[in-house]
């Protein structure tokens, strides 16, 4: 039976200046595939067994499905896509995988939306003929993608995508470098308590992520004694007057410290910060206002968003901005990361560095296999199974502690399959209007603050800069 799936046309092949390339040939060029056709297709993966199945170009490609589109997170889309073709420059730049076949990503536009996340799997696998697949930010694509990936055998490494359920199915070629929903609602809970808030309005989007992100943290509020209500809106709204009035007017039934907590993704999280000050919601001593993590992206957060001093934000991954630019292997992605953006104050944010390393992860797992079998792939990813068997890139040392060779066991969440079990929870705050994120102040936790306190005052500034 013949089956039709929606699947995307190169529209934009951008060249790409790649150094030490096999053999001394063309550089592989960026592919970037955006605009929506219908394909008939009937084949299965296609993807080479060996490097002599390669061709005369050697050329190895790994999917990349990111959102570069509405009503996808675009910035955190280009930001990702950014990031990984630094680390196939990079990997190129010394002769490519094993030093001898250059790597060629093939990027998707998935819109974060899950049917068009089945269609990128399935041109990735099926026509593009990838080894392995890293990347995605919407935990809407990426349920869906991982069934395609299951469907196929092709290994995934997940870089954004924070449902639960995206590794708790425990498909042998899933693997996540981002945190789970669950380990994130752990931290912020905590932060609340720490804070003194007593009760807390959750803003989230009506998707695979938004729903269960918010009553993940709405349990673990609880827990900890902290009233809260969860707040929905559908992806791509752009209008929140009337959701900003409930909250507003359900607010005032409550004493002492009030917190609002952003998990709608992307560009459209502005909209709603925007308006939600406009609308009476601005920071203040009795209310915090935790932005969606896209406000690391500086430049972009202070446009949309002009009245959002004194806003906090999350950060979540091996460290703290100021932790990562430390690290050896951070060091060069952020210099280029910056030199890519022509913009000495973009620090990466911490799904480009998601991105580079999910990239960076499959040329290592394909290195140490010595091989381009999909079988070969995961048992290499499953033998980095502990921080002295892991690979350190430019977040932390990765490394997956149950796998097929060590099952979850029955005291452990079953989201810990293939789990990367490192990312921890940082909270950040803006106290001047246009800073940089590097100028922003780490509050929490108290052992990482970097302006001795745990919340700016709205109208206070550090005591020591």
């Amino acid at each position: 039976m013949k089956r039709w799936w929606l699947l995307l046309l190169t529209v934009a092949v951008l060249a790409v200046a790649l150094a030490a390339c096999r053999g001394g040939g063309a550089a592989p060029e960026t592919v970037v595939v955006t605009q929506g056709v219908q394909v008939e297709k009937e084949s299965g993966p296609c993807a080479p067994q060996s490097f002599d199945e390669l061709g005369e170009d050697g050329v190895i490609k790994i999917g990349v499905p990111v959102p570069l589109s509405a009503p996808g997170s675009v910035a955190g889309g280009r930001a990702m896509m950014t990031a990984v073709q630094i680390a196939a420059d990079q990997v190129n730049a010394k002769g490519g995988i094993l030093g001898k076949y250059p790597v060629k990503p093939i990027f998707y536009d998935t819109s974060g939306l899950p049917e068009r996340g089945t269609a990128a799997m399935e041109y990735l696998i099926t026509q593009e003929c990838v080894v392995a697949v890293a990347g995605e930010y919407h935990s809407a694509a990426g349920m869906a993608e991982k069934e395609v990936a299951h469907k196929y055998g092709i290994p995934a490494i997940f870089a954004e995508t924070w449902n639960d359920d995206i590794t708790a199915v425990q498909y042998p070629e899933v693997f996540r470098i981002a945190p789970a929903s669950s380990m994130v609602a752990k931290g912020d809970a905590q932060f609340f308590k720490d804070m003194g808030v007593s009760w807390v309005a959750i803003v989230t989007e009506n998707t695979d992520y938004g729903i269960p992100a918010s009553e993940s943290t709405q349990k673990r509020l609880a827990e900890l004694g902290i009233e809260s209500e969860i707040y929905k809106a559908d992806i791509g709204t752009q209008e929140f007057a009337a959701l900003v009035s409930r909250i507003a007017q359900d607010i005032t039934q409550y004493e002492g410290r009030k917190a609002v907590l952003v998990l709608i993704t992307g560009e459209t999280s502005y909209n709603f910060e925007q308006q939600a000050v406009e609308g009476g919601l601005e920071p203040s001593e009795d209310l915090i206002f935790v932005a969606n993590q896209v406000a690391a992206n500086a430049k972009d957060f202070w446009q949309n968003v002009p009245d959002g001093n004194y806003m906090v934000f999350r950060w979540v991954g091996g460290g703290s901005p100021f932790a990562m630019a430390q690290r050896e292997e951070a060091k060069g992605f952020i210099e280029a990361y910056k030199d890519a953006w022509n913009d000495p104050y973009r620090f990466p944010e911490r799904y480009a560095f998601e991105a580079y390393d999910a990239f960076m992860l499959v040329v290592k797992a394909i290195e140490k296999a010595q091989s381009l079998k999909a079988e070969d792939i995961i048992a290499a990813l499953e033998s980095f199974d502990s921080p002295e068997n892991g690979v350190a890139l430019a977040q932390g040392v990765y490394y997956f502690p149950y796998g097929s060779h060590n099952p979850v066991p029955d005291d452990q969440p079953a989201w810990m399959w293939h789990q990367w079990p490192e990312p921890k929870v940082f909270f950040l705050q803006y106290w001047k209007v246009d800073q940089h994120l590097e100028e922003a102040c780490v509050i929490w936790p108290a052992d990482q603050q970097t302006c001795g306190t745990d919340y700016l005052v709205p109208g206070t500034e550090p005591a020591t800069e």
